[in-house]
């Protein structure tokens, strides 16, 4: 066996090649674009929240490790990123103290609780979601308003900003129509909602704009996140009209993508390298898990955000993800990358 095998075996990650500052300074380049978009419409509600949750953060990290680092640890941009990813799975218009309080619930309980970045149990952000929807159920309330299925679609199809108006008629005049196909009026807004929500949902391009540049700047394997929402579309076309005693085939696959965190879901498995698994085909079923288990929890457990409870069930895992890797693909007692950082 050549070096280069011995390496792959020990470590084989190492496809990829951006470090971790460059990787989190591209999160939250990502992470603040999506804030902006979202506080252009609600007088910077999602500013205040991303800002609670980012200084909770940094605070928490510096003070948990300034006796042995000074600020070294706080300077690799992972705390920071951690808390810009939490703010966009909260609701605009949670207290910025609940921010605060689950991104330091985020490195102190979850990131730094078995040794910190790379040695986290979950994903931070996603530990940090956790503990305030199921600490403070009320302050997602007001988010939660009006987001079931059937009222949120009703909503897409009923209403439509001038905006929407303009661009919708645009398109259906020029590329739909040869296509036989109309968009429907309140499809554009859902790129920009102006409607209370988590701020990944109010800043649908946003995101878009992000898994698009970490996909470009290859931070990870970008398949990772196209798989998932392949398998994401396809089930929602399949079944996602069914729980509303709708038809087979009938489910509104643009919604699905642009409601429900589908999208922050995605951005989390594409900006973390670590999903857990590090050989392909692991990740490869830990993203199609999180497809399925995001798609049970939405349609047919009534979680509008089950794609969260999903990927967060997905690194529980990936203990047991990793171990198969080593037994099957790597030298035995090879190390198995921790929980997403």
């Amino acid at each position: 066996m050549s070096d280069r095998d011995t390496l792959m075996h020990a470590n084989p990650q190492v496809n990829i090649s951006r470090s971790t500052a460059l990787r989190m300074q591209m999160v939250l380049l990502c992470g603040a674009i999506a804030v902006i978009q979202s506080s252009l419409g609600d007088a910077g509600s999602s500013l205040a929240v991303a800002l609670a949750a980012l200084i909770a953060a940094v605070m928490t990290e510096w003070l948990l490790t300034r006796r042995d680092h000074g600020f070294t640890k706080i300077q690799d941009g992972s705390a920071a990123a951690s808390a810009l990813v939490l703010a966009l799975m909260l609701p605009n218009q949670i207290h910025p103290v609940y921010a605060a309080m689950g991104a330091a619930f985020a490195m102190l309980a979850v990131k730094h609780s078995f040794g910190g970045l790379g040695s986290n149990w979950m994903n931070p952000a996603l530990g940090g979601w956790l503990f305030i929807r199921f600490s403070w159920p009320h302050a997602f309330a007001r988010a939660l308003e009006g987001q079931s299925i059937e009222e949120t679609t009703e909503y897409v199809f009923q209403s439509g900003s001038m905006a929407d108006q303009v661009i919708g008629g645009f398109l259906n005049d020029t590329v739909f129509r040869f296509l036989g196909a109309s968009l429907p009026s309140g499809y554009i807004d859902l790129f920009s909602s102006q409607n209370p929500g988590i701020i990944a949902d109010r800043a649908g391009f946003a995101i878009i704009l992000g898994i698009t540049l970490i996909a470009a700047f290859q931070i990870s394997r970008s398949w990772v996140s196209i798989l998932y929402l392949a398998v994401y579309g396809f089930l929602a076309r399949m079944l996602g009209d069914l729980p509303s005693g709708g038809l087979w085939w009938n489910g509104d696959v643009i919604y699905a993508f642009l409601s429900g965190g589908t999208l922050v879901a995605a951005f989390i498995l594409i900006a973390d390298p670590s999903s857990g698994a590090r050989s392909a085909p692991g990740k490869a079923f830990l993203a199609v898990m999180s497809a399925l288990l995001g798609m049970s929890f939405r349609y047919f457990s009534m979680a509008f955000y089950g794609c969260f409870f999903a990927v967060a069930l997905v690194n529980a895992l990936t203990p047991l993800v990793c171990l198969l890797e080593r037994t099957l693909f790597y030298q035995k007692g090879a190390a198995c990358a921790g929980g997403a950082k």
